[in-house]
């Protein structure tokens, strides 16, 4: 009890001293990174997992790649765009596009064909584009 009470006496002095994490700006905002192309399978079998690799694009040395959101469209289609963070807090990015690789998993669980909607980035008028690919699914 007396331990509690003294680690609870420790963080009342350090809140008091006037640190306040609200102070703090983020140094970084999340961007949708360019998907150049993926490798899928020619066609998938029900209830198995598949790895799929991915080819995006970093437009500048502030910008890392921090992962995929995947979204379900429908029962059979997915949308998948390679998420970036870009630190705000560095002046001085060297802008040099380079295109690197990731991939996911996924697992099949329905037997209808899968699309696959990898944003590619924005036309000229602002306009989200994907490359589209469908995998069947093979019939047991």
């Amino acid at each position: 009890m007396r331990k509690k009470i003294m680690l609870l006496a420790a963080f009342i002095a350090f809140i008091g001293n006037g640190c306040s994490f609200e102070d703090d700006a983020p140094n970084f905002h999340f961007t949708a990174l360019e998907i150049v192309d993926a490798a899928l399978p020619e066609s998938f079998d029900f209830n198995e997992t598949y790895e799929i690799t991915v080819n995006y694009l970093t437009p500048d040395s502030c910008t890392n790649y921090e992962g995929f959101d995947i979204v379900k469209d429908s029962l059979t289609v997915r949308n998948v765009v390679a998420i970036g963070s870009v630190r705000t807090d560095v002046e001085d990015c060297a802008e040099q596009v380079i295109e690197q690789t990731a991939s996911f998993n996924f697992t099949v669980i329905y037997n209808d064909p899968y699309t696959f909607k990898f944003y590619t980035g924005n036309n000229s008028e602002g306009e989200a584009e994907y490359l589209e690919v469908v995998v069947p699914v093979n019939k047991l």
